[in-house]
């Protein structure tokens, strides 16, 4: 992997990774069309550009890094729990997944469902209008609708936030619960994979890696900043659409 590639897929992670149109599915296809192999060195750099967006989704939302935030933390780790459990217990399955094939089909399954329901969405209707203010219940039913993101393009956000949708939270605060969800889920994947793949950081390009992690990061925070403004002035359609579009065009290139 050289710097240039290095800079397209950590721009990539750090766009998509809190936006609802998957960020493995477009790191898939990217990698794809850059001809970048999907070795263990590739591997090792999405560690590093994954651990980019946790530090920036750490920053943006640095006031609830705090023991006095327990209780949404506690809220939090119940949501993380039913992906950790069924990832665990089926990761060999979920590996046979990747393929752009099934990316694309999920990409406009994903935007099809983001269409049907925000067609019968009604946020003058929402009761909470606070991340720490979502319940236990609502924080479980989000972790349970997380589980479908372990299908490849389905998108871990897209379905925490549809999740959130689904019980009662209005969409800037659907958007906040996953944006903080990702910081558990995203470490424990990638500690996941630095413990497995730690050696093979030893043959890393670490120049192209560092510019990369900036990059990702960058990117990130200006990304989480941005879609809470959109998300006062504009509803998630354009992001069903986008998703529709991204898979139809996928098939038609396979």
């Amino acid at each position: 992997m050289d710097v240039l590639q290095a800079v397209i897929i950590g721009i990539i992670e750090g766009f998509t990774e809190f936006l609802p149109i998957s960020s493995t599915g477009h790191m898939i296809v990217a990698s794809h069309f850059l001809g970048v192999s999907q070795d263990t060195v590739t591997k090792a750099y999405e560690v590093i550009i994954q651990f980019a967006a946790i530090m920036a989704v750490m920053l943006a939302y640095r006031e609830k890094m705090s023991f006095k935030k327990i209780q949404l933390w506690q809220k939090l780790f119940l949501a993380f729990l039913p992906l950790a459990i069924v990832g665990f217990i089926f990761k060999d399955q979920i590996k046979a997944l990747f393929t752009v094939e099934i990316v694309a089909w999920m990409f406009i399954l994903g935007g099809l469902i983001f269409l049907i329901v925000e067609y019968f969405h009604k946020e003058s209707e929402t009761l909470i209008k606070d991340v720490e203010s979502v319940s236990y219940k609502q924080a479980l039913w989000i972790g349970i609708a997380q589980v479908f993101s372990l299908i490849p393009g389905t998108s871990r956000a897209g379905a925490t936030i549809i999740g959130g949708l689904l019980v009662g939270l209005d969409r800037k605060i659907a958007a906040e619960f996953s944006f903080l969800l990702a910081i558990p889920v995203m470490a424990a994947v990638s500690g996941y994979d630095l413990l497995k793949h730690y050696h093979e950081f030893a043959d890393a390009h670490w120049g192209a890696f560092l510019i990369g992690f900036m990059v990702a990061f960058a990117v990130a925070y200006g990304t989480i900043k941005l879609f809470l403004v959109f998300l006062q002035r504009f509803t998630f359609v354009a992001f069903g659409v986008y998703r529709i579009a991204f898979g139809v065009l996928l098939l038609m290139l396979m």
